[in-house]
């Protein structure tokens, strides 16, 4: 298992993400399949192909205001902009010529990257990391307007899962989970975001 791969949930056309809301915001977005008031597009948003990360970041929907777990499918096209207009949201050295070059980047770019530890099933770390991906600006914009392609709230089905996997009736949570696969990085975006390098690649 590579560090830095995208695990995800994804057919020819789309990939699906997560987010989690309140429930103005979520219920609203399901209903109108769109992202509406007051949901800002003045505000930085994540979203994270990883659904044992969302989970953590989330607690399984439980924490206040991620009542509402999302899964979201986007067009592959849409996730594929974003990747090549980020920037790493933290100086890495070697991949950026220096400091100075990353803060550039950084404030002119409309999409962050970050990597963060996995998580198993336990919501403990893994030894390979997930990756979040955060719009502003244009990239909100595209993203609410023209990337979205459906909106499920999988808030029970989330809380189902924790309750099976407080039973250790794993086999049961595990069946019920997202398939996820190692998404192909076409090779051009590998070291914008710095992934590790892949077997391959489209």
């Amino acid at each position: 298992m590579k560090e830095k791969e995208i695990r995800a949930v994804f057919d020819e056309d789309t990939i699906t993400v997560y987010q989690a809301y309140r429930a103005a915001i979520g219920v609203a977005a399901v209903e109108n399949q769109q992202f509406v008031p007051p949901f800002k597009l003045t505000r930085m948003t994540w979203i994270k192909p990883s659904f044992l990360w969302m989970m953590y970041r989330s607690g399984w929907g439980q924490k206040e205001g991620q009542e509402h777990v999302l899964a979201i499918k986007i067009k592959r096209e849409g996730w594929e902009w974003a990747l090549r207009h980020s920037c790493l949201s933290h100086y890495v050295e070697g991949v950026h010529s220096s400091h100075g070059d990353w803060k550039t980047k950084l404030s002119a770019s409309p999409v962050r990257i970050q990597w963060d530890p996995e998580k198993d099933i336990f919501l403990e770390k893994l030894p390979y990391k997930s990756i979040q991906v955060g719009l502003s600006g244009i990239a909100i914009e595209k993203y609410v307007n023209e990337w979205v392609v459906s909106i499920e709230d999988i808030s029970e089905k989330c809380r189902h899962i924790h309750s099976l996997v407080k039973n250790r009736e794993l086999e049961k949570a595990k069946a019920l989970m997202p398939k996820e696969e190692i998404y192909p990085i076409p090779e051009s975006i590998v070291p914008i975001i710095h992934a590790s390098m892949a077997d391959q690649s489209v």
